[in-house]
């Protein structure tokens, strides 16, 4: 990610700095409120398994509502226009049910503390080590994403040193996690949650009527980019030019299976929110009321995209200095006044924030649960995991801080993400639904699997495509061809390891497996079997509304 333009500097005054100082405070506070819960490892790394399901479910959604979503999916929409949509209504809805209904029943159920530990019971310890270090390694990357895109934006838009972005922002996120554990981080996701919303809602609304309404900023953008450009399907047929350089196929196989299943089922830093609930009915849920706000969430991050090609013409164009990571700040720059303006620089701050602990909370969890209980320090007190935990967030938060410049060659940070995703989760889920579906799926199978598709995504992306061997319009056309070859090598790599070697005993794959023994459903709070609650009617609304929200962009 390139650094934003100097003339985005923001005239912030005492009222806006005000209302970020409030929200510092608050977020501190909430951790320290919440430091006398933490009596154990559990409760630092799953809070306890206590949290109510709309807890959850909020801190779910914005877990992933971080900087990647506010600027990478703004930068999406000004790029490639209304088909960004496809991230949410058919990459991410289809998955967070599946996830709900199917797999939540065998991680909770399992009682399982983190995803590498499900394929440590399923798999044994090679793919558990190796998918242990690959989550390590994708969390660092991602949550230095969060603290580097926060820290050039507040470069811009406050004028603050890097420097100091990185340390101020580096030092609460560790504070109120070190403090609270994932406690702390989930009650802050939903603060954050509501923060930038408070953020991004008016930031829309204004932009729509500078743009002189739908109407007028459908005029404005395709006079510029063309009708293609503000329809979800225009011009996907095979063989066909559009704005996302991908057809129906990769689209739907690309990123509405392998990198959408992949990212939202495996993902630790999604999953862990759900395992957090107090109950198995609860963690089902928890994807699934997350589903809702999130097939809502387009209207205030990629509307804004569209709203700025409008409002500053020369975004993205060569030699005008904006990219398109510019987009959201061009906007606040552009047509706030001094109060929302604060407000606004509060929500994009909470949106990196979030990003970071999510992906910071997951990393201490992993390290510590995965790799040093497992493999380093055996058999130790309970006390000697709490307190490693605490290390190793102040470590992952140094880590990030350092790691974090490797997406600086990347103009759209989404195109930096979405190609971690291809490399690191859909080889994840690959094993992953095969070792839940298929009981002949074997230990070396799910090891060779995993690591096949990893290597096989970097291959076609670093050596095919980014040497023009192989010709794709974009780099998201790429990523979604990338995760196509992860799984579809992880998978006959998977298959045919485990036809020639030993599969475990069916006894031993109780609560693992589909088929064999479904996994206690334990006791459900009172009031969980009414019919609004239903997992199942949960769900499928959540898909009828996605479906529902193409119809007015699909002509």
């Amino acid at each position: 990610m390139q650094a934003l333009a100097e003339g985005l500097r923001l005239h912030v005054n005492g009222l806006d700095y005000a209302i970020l100082g409030l929200y510092f405070a608050v977020v501190l506070g909430i951790g320290w409120a919440v430091r006398r819960s933490v009596r154990t490892s559990t409760d630092f790394f799953l809070s306890g398994r206590s949290l109510p399901a709309w807890v959850t479910g909020l801190a779910f959604v914005a877990a992933n509502l971080g900087a990647t979503e506010i600027l990478g999916m703004a930068a999406n929409g000004a790029q490639y226009g209304v088909p960004t949509v496809h991230w949410y209504w058919i990459g991410a809805i289809p998955a967070m049910v599946f996830l709900g209904l199917v797999m939540m029943p065998f991680y909770y159920g399992s009682e399982v503390r983190s995803v590498p530990e499900f394929l440590l019971r399923r798999f044994g310890p090679s793919s558990h080590l190796l998918s242990s270090v690959i989550f390590a390694v994708a969390s660092v990357l991602i949550a230095g994403v969060n603290l580097y895109a926060m820290a050039i934006v507040l470069r811009a838009l406050l004028g603050w040193p890097q420097w100091v972005a990185v340390v101020v922002a580096g030092f609460f996120v560790l504070v109120y996690i070190t403090l609270g554990g994932l406690t702390s981080a989930v009650y802050n996701e939903v603060l954050q949650f509501f923060v930038i919303l408070a953020a991004m809602v008016p930031l829309t609304v204004v932009g729509l009527r500078r743009a002189g309404g739908w109407g007028g900023l459908r005029d404005a953008v395709a006079a510029r980019r063309g009708d293609d450009f503000l329809t979800a399907w225009g011009g996907t047929g095979v063989g066909h030019a559009n704005p996302l350089g991908a057809n129906w196929l990769t689209i739907t196989l690309g990123l509405g299976f392998v990198l959408s299943f992949g990212y939202w089922t495996t993902n630790f830093a999604e999953v862990q929110r759900a395992l957090s609930a107090k109950d198995l009915s609860a963690a089902r849920r928890t994807p699934l009321i997350a589903a809702f706000p999130k097939t809502l969430i387009p209207l205030v991050v990629v509307v804004p995209g569209l709203i700025a090609l409008v409002v500053e013409p020369t975004l993205g164009a060569a030699g005008s200095g904006l990219d398109y990571n510019d987009a959201i700040p061009v906007l606040m720059r552009d047509l706030l006044p001094n109060g929302v303006l604060g407000l606004a620089v509060t929500g994009l701050l909470a949106a990196f924030m979030a990003g970071m602990a999510a992906n910071v909370s997951s990393f201490n969890t992993v390290f510590t649960s995965d790799i040093w209980a497992t493999y380093l320090r055996r058999g130790r007190a309970d006390a000697h995991y709490l307190a490693t935990g605490r290390v190793v967030t102040v470590l992952g938060v140094l880590a990030g801080m350092g790691t974090a410049f490797v997406a600086s060659s990347f103009s759209n940070i989404m195109n930096y993400l979405q190609t971690l995703f291809s490399f690191f989760n859909v080889p994840l889920f690959c094993v992953f639904v095969i070792g839940m579906f298929w009981r002949r799926a074997t230990a070396a199978g799910g090891f060779w699997g995993l690591l096949s598709g990893t290597v096989a995504a970097m291959v076609h992306y670093f050596w095919l495509y980014r040497r023009g061997i192989v010709s794709i319009p974009s780099d998201q056309g790429a990523n979604f061809v990338s995760a196509i070859v992860a799984f579809a090598v992880g998978a006959v790599v998977t298959v045919a390891v485990s036809l020639g070697t030993e599969p475990k005993p069916a006894a031993s794959l109780a609560g693992l497996v589909h088929g064999v023994r479904p996994p206690a459903a334990g006791v459900p709070a009172d009031g969980d079997g009414v019919w609004y609650r239903r997992p199942a009617l949960l769900g499928w609304g959540a898909v009828v509304l996605a479906a529902a929200c193409y119809v007015p962009f699909s002509f």
